[in-house]
């Protein structure tokens, strides 16, 4: 058995065994603390019947197991990663810090648990071993591999956690609107107020006073101007979400004039939820293009903080300007109305016509701020605030100031935009239905499209009858086929778990 300094190379053999016991009993109790509360707050959203947050937790366990599988890779074949031997020559392009910071400060900008480097050293010890045989280097050493799998955690953590923050900051904004809601409806389902014949004069509307600039080339330059910096202040005014909310009502749900717009706003919101909480496979992407791109001299953790800030600010002024979009259609063709002031959803105001664009790029840039922060705090913490990664102190201040921004205007600015004016596309979203009538009309749309294909069947069958013979042997035909029909369909109901009655088939059968 190894003593002294030595002591942490020491195998699990010469190891004491309450040190084992203790070590995993540590382990295990909290990785059983965390299942078990992830398990209880499920139990607790489905109780309050919050499938959409139900479905993020499950999205969040779902990354969980990714980086549980991506810990396992790295450390089963870290012992062949670390013997992958490649010309010394090759280790010198593309580094993150010079050779020559290396030397100079390398001990102060590399320093590491005294446990991590002993064992860093024992572990290279027989990889250098190995290349050295071969007149090579490693290609990557077991402490930056160690590294490596940290930040990939880190990284998930900070994503999943700057997510829910969003959402959670946001829906608490959304969920103020209430009392716009309460009070528009209180208005609407006045008895006196519903009999009076009312003309709207639409320059005079409040909606269209604060969103209407005027006509021409000079207009519309001042209504991005004024779209940019509306996103910073009062975002969404009551008489915004009046009229954005009545047009959504008189294009889908005309009738139904009760309908609680704020409330399908929310559910909306929270079926989203599930998909900026995931980290996507082009996410993944940038995270690589990033590590690859992080050279020194490039400063690229700097620049491309830059990235989406710019590209939220795009997103916050192109949500405002649809808002406006929608007032100038009415302000241009109308002078009075008789009635309320509606506007007209549609899909054209969108880029490319696809409301859902925004929603990626929210998700994006969620992301990309989560990284810049993880980036941050992972180099601080793992080779101090002194690292040749982290760079000067003009590099760090703004860094940090913008992701701070991001943060606090996605959630109290773009994300409630994104949650009101995306409901001003052609179609609206399932949401708009209470979760027990989801499910009921995708079950309807189920039986309909499956009696359709049997329909098709047995018609395709009897046609193929009637042409091999004649009318008597076409009888026999379709009467065979329609005999053996109930246990095709018995088994196509086994097939998609669903129980039908016998009687259901019948006409089918007969058709």
């Amino acid at each position: 058995m190894s003593g002294g300094g030595e002591g942490e190379g020491t195998s699990l053999e010469f190891t004491p065994t309450w040190v084992v016991a203790a070590v995993c009993s540590v382990i295990v109790a909290i990785s059983l603390a965390a299942e078990r509360g992830i398990h209880f707050t499920g139990k607790y959203l489905k109780r309050k019947n919050q499938k959409p947050l139900f479905e993020a937790l499950q999205k969040v366990k779902e990354e969980l197991m990714l980086l549980g599988f991506i810990s396992l890779m790295l450390t089963v074949f870290q012992g062949r990663i670390v013997k992958i031997c490649v010309p010394a020559s090759t280790m010198e392009h593309l580094l993150p810090c010079s050779l020559s910071a290396e030397s100079s400060g390398g001990e102060e900008s590399h320093a590491a648990p005294e446990g991590s480097g002993h064992r860093r050293l024992l572990a290279e010890e027989v990889a250098g071993g190995y290349c050295a045989a071969k007149h090579k280097v490693p290609m990557l050493s077991l402490e930056a591999l160690h590294h490596l799998h940290i930040f990939i955690f880190v990284l998930a953590i900070v994503h999943v956690t700057f997510s829910v923050l969003t959402v959670v900051f946001g829906g608490a904004k959304i969920r103020q609107w209430k009392n716009w809601e309460d009070a528009i409806a209180n208005e609407t389902y006045d008895a006196e107020q519903a009999l009076k014949t009312k003309i709207t004069h639409v320059q005079q509307h409040d909606f269209i006073k604060t969103r209407f600039l005027g006509l021409g080339k000079q207009s519309a330059i001042m209504g991005w101007l004024h779209s940019f910096s509306k996103q910073f202040y009062g975002s969404v005014t009551k008489s915004d979400y009046a009229a954005l909310r009545l047009g959504f009502i008189m294009t889908h749900c005309r009738g139904n004039p009760k309908f609680n717009f704020h409330k399908y706003m929310i559910r909306a919101l929270e079926a989203d939820f599930k998909k900026v909480v995931g980290i996507s496979w082009y996410l993944w992407v940038f995270v690589v293009l990033f590590l690859l791109l992080n050279i020194n001299g490039w400063h690229t953790y700097f620049w491309i903080a830059f990235f989406p800030f710019v590209l939220l600010l795009a997103v916050g002024a192109k949500l405002e300007h649809i808002i406006s979009q929608l007032a100038h259609e009415v302000a241009e063709k109308h002078i009075a109305i008789e009635g309320e002031l509606v506007v007209q959803p549609s899909d054209d105001h969108f880029w490319f016509r696809r409301p859902r664009i925004v929603l990626i790029l929210i998700h994006f840039i969620l992301f990309q701020n989560a990284f810049e922060i993880a980036f941050f705090f992972w180099i601080w913490v793992q080779y101090g605030f002194n690292s040749c990664i982290m760079g000067k102190v003009r590099y760090i201040v703004p860094r940090l100031i913008i992701g701070v921004f991001i943060q606090v205007l996605c959630s109290y600015s773009t994300l409630p935009l994104y949650a009101l004016v995306t409901q001003m596309g052609t179609h609206f979203k399932k949401s708009i239905f209470e979760e027990h009538v989801q499910v009921g009309l995708v079950g309807w749309a189920q039986k309909v499209k499956k009696k359709q294909g049997l329909k098709a069947a047995l018609g395709g069958s009897a046609q193929a009858g009637s042409a091999q013979g004649g009318s008597t042997q076409a009888g026999s035909t379709q009467g065979g086929s329609t005999g053996g029909s109930p246990f095709g369909i018995q088994m196509a109901g086994i097939a998609r778990r669903e129980t039908k009655p016998p009687s259901e088939v019948q006409p089918a059968n007969g058709s």
